[in-house]
């Protein structure tokens, strides 16, 4: 459960704007129309969820992805989060 609400939380807030990001968090189905190109991970300790959504947007900037897709989060103490990249 603790996945699920962290997944859509992170969701949520990829919708809402707080700025200009080169990479673009999306959805599954908008990933549909994308070439995959790789994965990237963010773990650390007692982050939010702007801060994991933060670290996923660096480092898709970092691989130069136009876009990513978060497909698995947990949360507690310790944070960890996977996103698939898109170009």
């Amino acid at each position: 459960m603790n996945v699920k609400t962290t997944i859509a939380t992170l969701s949520v807030l990829s919708a809402l704007s707080f700025g200009a990001f080169a990479a673009d968090s999306i959805n599954a189905e908008q990933a549909a129309n994308l070439q995959p190109a790789g994965t990237i991970s963010v773990s650390g300790v007692g982050g939010s969820p702007m801060d994991i959504r933060q670290q996923l947007n660096d480092k898709a900037d970092q691989q130069g992805a136009k876009a990513y897709r978060v497909v698995e989060a947990n949360t507690g103490d310790s944070y960890h989060a996977t996103a698939e990249l898109y170009k």
